[in-house]
């Protein structure tokens, strides 16, 4: 089960009743939040959630809007009694842009470890999730991310017996361990069977399109993407400054077939995102367009959402 919610669905600027762009998942006891621009710990506030589980913070890039909320976030999560430490997930740079922003919060107490995304590609498991960031086409370096949370096969008794596992080794290789036993290892596929579909979520944000964007969310439960403009007559504009429109977005989840599109990331200029949903419905009939603390439960295919 995947618990998420988009926090805030602004760009560029947090506006009354509208919070700058962020995410937070929750899984197993641990949250993940990507993206922190200013006034997201209010976001979490509203939504009830709490900062304490945040064992990862992912940014998509470096603008204020998506990472300035950073240190008032450290400093609560600080004076919760946080002492865990924490990971942090970003374009190259993360550290030096982290120290410059910890200048107002220099003392925590938990540390925090960098994870910098050198590649085109980069995957990372952490959380029992597996995240893969992949870099799109904004005015500066950035990522989009894909969250996934596989699922291990069904535990089979007929294939432990043919494969002449002793039952005290059943319940260790179903939770995925190796064993060394009289020269023999053990694994877990000697016990389980094929693996079966997980969750997958892919967010993106400040980009033009790309195709690397519908492969990454082919076939996903949730895709989150930046709508910049509904105005068809914005189309200019948003090429300029490397920004999607709510169409080039329904036409990306339209190739990768998600179940669900999320619209989010909406111009300071876009007052009322809502009256363009039977325009971009016409392209990708699933389409939501967000508006903030919009929340779903993701769960497995045979637990029922």
């Amino acid at each position: 089960m995947l618990d998420i919610c988009l926090l805030g669905t602004g760009g560029m600027m947090p506006l009354p009743k509208r919070w700058l762009t962020s995410l937070m998942l929750r899984y197993n006891g641990k949250s993940i939040l990507i993206d922190c621009g200013e006034g997201t710990q209010l976001a979490v506030k509203e939504q009830g959630w709490s900062f304490n589980p945040i064992d990862v913070i992912c940014f998509t890039h470096y603008h204020a809007d998506h990472i300035s909320g950073l240190p008032g976030l450290l400093l609560t999560m600080g004076n919760a009694d946080r002492t865990e430490p924490v990971t942090m997930i970003g374009p190259k740079g993360l550290g030096r842009v982290v120290s410059s922003l910890r200048v107002i919060a220099p003392e925590l107490p938990f540390e925090i470890n960098f994870i910098e995304l050198t590649e085109n590609e980069q995957t990372i498991e952490i959380c029992g999730l597996v995240i893969e960031a992949f870099k799109v086409n904004h005015n500066v370096l950035c990522y989009g991310y894909s969250v996934k949370l596989n699922r291990q096969g069904r535990f089979m008794v007929e294939k432990a017996m043919e494969n002449d596992i002793p039952k005290q080794y059943w319940s260790k290789l179903q939770k995925g361990e190796e064993i060394q036993v009289d020269g023999r290892t053990l694994t877990p596929d000697m016990v389980l069977g094929e693996e079966r579909k997980g969750l997958h979520i892919v967010y993106c944000t400040d980009t033009r399109p790309m195709p690397i964007i519908a492969t990454k969310g082919a076939g996903s439960d949730l895709m989150i993407l930046e709508g910049m403009y509904g105005e068809k007559d914005k189309l200019k504009k948003a090429k300029e400054y490397k920004h999607m429109t709510f169409y080039e977005a329904a036409e990306l989840a339209k190739e990768a077939d998600t179940k669900q599109m999320w619209l989010t990331h909406y111009s300071p200029s876009l007052i009322r995102p809502e009256e363009y949903t039977d325009e971009v419905r016409k392209i990708f009939p699933r389409t939501i367009v967000a508006r903030d603390g919009r929340s779903i439960v993701l769960n497995f295919e045979d637990e029922g959402n």
